[in-house]
């Protein structure tokens, strides 16, 4: 069973899948989308469920650092609502506070060029988002 894990931005939404026994995420791509019309990114959503097999839907919930849910907050659970709908999949929320700041500081010190780094900053925003949540599940914390 896998999971798909994803970073959804404003004009880009990173994506990342887990392995089969939902021990690691490893990065597919980063889909550039207008939040006001999602189909294509639904669809190239929807084309990786089925090339994976995936059972779960992770999309990263950006808090503000006490908690609150803001207006990004707000629009990542409305996107979660839609792909759960047009998927019949299981979604749930995770945590992403700092992940594409992690992500950023992990490519720096990999010497990643800035151009690259922002192609691929929000896939690796996902895989950390996964991972999390993959971490979490393995060790009996979510259930």
């Amino acid at each position: 069973m896998k999971s798909l894990g994803l970073d959804v931005g404003t004009r880009t939404i990173g994506v990342a899948v887990s392995d089969a026994f939902g021990w690691t995420a490893q990065g597919l791509e980063t889909i550039r989308w207008n939040d006001t019309y999602q189909d294509p990114a639904i669809e190239r959503i929807q084309h990786w469920i089925k090339e994976h097999d995936v059972t779960t839907i992770v999309v990263g919930l950006p808090k503000h650092m006490n908690g609150d849910i803001g207006e990004r907050g707000q629009a990542c659970i409305d996107f979660a609502d839609i792909l759960r709908e047009r998927t019949g999949l299981k979604v749930v929320m995770e945590d992403e506070r700092l992940t594409t700041a992690a992500a950023e500081r992990m490519l720096v010190s990999a010497d990643v060029s800035r151009k690259k780094r922002k192609n691929v900053i929000d896939k690796m925003a996902a895989v950390m988002i996964l991972q999390n949540y993959l971490d979490r599940n393995q060790s009996g914390g979510l259930k």
